[in-house]
């Protein structure tokens, strides 16, 4: 049942939930890690791991793309970002890390992404990456998409994000063009995951246009501060899932995937995402301290690089560091959740009675008020 208060005359607001107002509740049956399954797969796409990498150029390193597939996660690539603008890609970076302070860093990430898109660039980094043997994801946004999504695809793009910080079932605009993007999406033979949303109805359109999977949240960005717009993270994705059940019996079985973006920061907010309805988790901050990403310790979201008005901060988020494989597979010494992800979402599959991600988004969960 919706909960809503009165917070004036004649105005009133739902109440929404966030991962940290929950916790889980385990059931009578405890369960062996060891029998606890955490394949995710999506299409004909499948992962060891429920875990997508946030498409950053902050992450998104080519060595950090193959060894997301050696982990059995997968790294999405930012089309738009400095993959298909500047050859040396350390030297772009290292420029952005050397700005005396964030609003400098910001300026310079602007002044970079002000390069044009060099297609036989981003096409020829991307079969780089194919031919390691990882699935290629890659992110356009949805202004961008008829332009550059046919190009990646050329290129060996395997699986198609298009997503910007909120996306909507309908944008309207004078003398504009705006995607259709169930003609778009019905047009393209590869499977196209879209976001990000953040109620009911938009994700229901979303599923109706034909994609794959359903982004929802906005990432970690400053679109509270900048626009006042937040998503409380649990509600989103159980009013996605209700859509996900109601787009099911509509289609007679056509399911559609849950990749929750936003608040995660340890191996326990994944555990929640997943209980509320998830599929997948998009990690940004948590893969920053990763020894192959592109800025080890530092992150900044994709629209951080808006021309005219970005919504993220480029900042380090730790100085600590670890390889990859610590970060999602341990072993770990960090009693917090932090390193170790997938081995703490097991766990807490098994203490819950659960031993694969499907059956484990009805475990029990307390809200805190």
């Amino acid at each position: 049942m919706r909960e809503y208060v009165e917070i004036g005359i004649g105005r009133e607001a739902r109440r929404t939930w966030h991962l940290d107002d929950l916790t889980l509740v385990p059931s009578r049956r405890t369960r062996s890690s060891k029998d606890v399954d955490t394949t995710w797969s999506i299409d004909a796409y499948s992962f060891d791991t429920p875990v997508v990498s946030h498409p950053t150029d902050a992450l998104a390193s080519p060595e950090f793309a193959k060894e997301m597939g050696v982990q059995g996660g997968l790294a999405v690539i930012n089309a738009e970002g400095l993959w298909g603008r500047h050859r040396d890609l350390d030297g772009a970076i290292g420029r952005v890390l050397a700005a005396s302070g964030p609003r400098e860093a910001t300026g310079v990430l602007q002044e970079l992404h002000a390069a044009p898109l060099d297609y036989e660039l981003l096409a020829e980094r991307i079969r780089d990456v194919r031919d390691s043997g990882a699935t290629v994801a890659v992110r356009v946004s949805p202004q961008n998409a008829r332009e550059i999504a046919p190009e990646v695809i050329a290129a060996g793009t395997e699986l198609l994000f298009i997503q910007g910080t909120i996306i909507s079932a309908e944008h309207v605009a004078k003398g504009g063009d705006p995607i259709n993007l169930k003609e778009f999406i019905g047009s393209l033979e590869i499977p196209v995951i879209a976001g990000a949303v953040s109620d009911y109805s938009t994700a229901m359109h979303l599923m109706r246009t034909g994609a794959a999977g359903v982004i929802v949240g906005g990432g970690t960005n400053t679109s509270a501060a900048a626009l006042g717009i937040e998503t409380p993270l649990a509600t989103a994705i159980a009013d996605a899932a209700a859509a996900r059940r109601e787009y099911l019996d509509e289609t007679g079985g056509r399911y559609v995937h849950i990749i929750a973006d936003g608040e995660l920061r340890t191996s326990g907010d994944m555990a929640k995402a997943i209980a509320c309805g998830a599929d997948a988790v998009m990690l940004g901050t948590p893969l920053a301290a990763a020894e192959e990403s592109a800025a080890p310790g530092h992150f900044w979201q994709s629209s951080a690089a808006h021309p005219r008005f970005p919504r993220g901060v480029i900042e380090q988020v730790t100085d600590q560091r670890a390889t990859l494989e610590t970060i999602l597979h341990g072993p770990s010494a960090d009693p917090h959740g932090l390193q170790n992800l997938v081995g703490g979402l097991t766990r807490s599959m098994a203490k819950c009675g659960y031993t694969d991600l499907k059956s484990f988004q009805k475990v029990g969960i307390s809200a805190s008020f």
